[in-house]
């Protein structure tokens, strides 16, 4: 049945929605990559809350769609930018998803890391390093405890606080020495938050990368590896040939994804990304396909994906988080559209057309006649007229 789409001009369009999903199916362990979906929550729709208050979470159909993951050889990972951490997801409701997703894993037997931040401080023009690294260490603690793996984030309050290098290597070492268990550093740019301006102690990006680096050499034995979000391919390829050996890169670039993980005759990436959670399924299609040494298979599926990915990251990048809800609405792994902090308004019904339309093209949805009911029942709350 024909669905009769918006476009930016106001005009409508007419889509002819697919009848029939891509066939994905579940299969072992991925040996050639090691591949994280940084996953979205799933707001609980019957709570009593405002944009500003405290976060609630739909914990059933959260922890479902991380088992979803699971069951694809997907590593989660876990309460980091994908789940809103900073927009809408508060510390305490964080740290309760950290607990709660550990344990899964541990039933469920799949692989979770989590991201620890400084987002239960907010930084003041009095804000010091020591409260920067009090407010970690708690995060960290809260990790460790729970059994998984920590992600260093990037942390706001120390954007805010730090005087230049010295005190990102103050920090982040001071955290290494003390961490259990190898982390992963996660290097987010201000694309994905504006806050994060001139992280690692300058805005010029060569001389950031310099201060990365000597984080990581100063530390390799702590240092699984490194997850780049700067949608910059050239530069993360720069930057993952300089890592000790033996320090993972993990793409974060959700533009440029299919080319970093097939990687040249030097090397290449393993990917931490929030476009996994949408694409779970046909990525870990795609990842075994790899696994045979078939690159050219691997990105004949994952090539095609690039075009929603860049829709749904599009400027201003931050909001990405509503088109990946609405997507996992439209396939059925929640039965509402709304996200905590009220994020489902972050974008256009235009956007939301055209991330349907290009999602339906891949064949994402499961089932494609509930994702198109959703579909034209969204449409008629905006009032276009089927």
């Amino acid at each position: 049945m024909t669905l009769h789409l918006p476009n930016p001009d106001g005009t409508l369009r007419a889509y002819e929605p697919r009848t029939e999903p891509v066939t994905v199916s579940l299969g072992s362990a991925f040996t050639s990559r090691t591949v994280f979906s940084a996953a979205h929550v799933v707001a609980d729709p019957f709570a009593d809350t405002t944009p500003d208050g405290p976060a609630a979470v739909d914990w059933d159909a959260t922890l479902a769609f991380r088992r979803h993951l699971w069951s694809h050889g997907l590593g989660v990972a876990e309460a980091m930018d994908t789940a809103q951490r900073g927009m809408g997801l508060d510390w305490p409701t964080a740290a309760e998803l950290i607990r709660r997703s550990a344990a899964e894993a541990k039933h469920a037997g799949g692989r979770i890391a989590c991201g620890v931040g400084t987002d239960q401080l907010t930084a003041t023009a009095t804000t010091t390093l020591a409260e920067v690294r009090t407010a970690y260490e708690e995060q960290l603690a809260v990790v460790e405890e729970s059994g998984a793996q920590a992600i260093l984030m990037a942390s706001r309050a120390l954007a805010a606080t730090a005087k230049g290098p010295d005190d990102y290597l103050d920090v982040y070492g001071h955290l290494l020495r003390q961490a259990t268990e190898p982390v992963i550093l996660h290097w987010l740019g201000p694309m994905f938050d504006p806050a994060l301006e001139g992280y690692w102690g300058s805005s010029d990006l060569d001389a950031a990368t310099d201060t990365f680096l000597e984080v990581i050499a100063a530390h390799p034995d702590k240092v699984d590896g490194i997850k780049v979000s700067l949608l910059d391919a050239r530069r993360e390829v720069d930057l993952r040939r300089r890592l000790p050996q033996g320090v993972r890169c993990y793409t974060g670039d959700d533009f440029n994804y299919p080319e970093l993980i097939a990687g040249d005759d030097q090397g290449f990436s393993h990917a931490l990304l929030g476009i996994f959670d949408p694409l779970g399924p046909l990525a870990a299609q795609a990842v075994r396909v790899l696994d045979t040494g078939d690159t050219e298979g691997f990105r004949a599926l994952l090539d095609p994906t690039v075009a929603l990915s860049r829709h749904l990251f599009q400027a201003p990048t931050r909001y990405y988080k509503t088109g990946v809800v609405f997507l996992a609405w439209l396939s059925g792994h929640q039965s509402h559209f709304t996200m905590v902090g009220g994020l489902q308004s972050a974008r256009s019904l235009p956007h939301f057309a055209r991330a349907y339309e290009l999602a339906d093209g891949l064949g994402l949805f499961p089932d494609p006649k509930l994702a198109q009911e959703r579909m034209r029942n969204l449409l008629s709350l905006y009032g276009v007229n089927q």
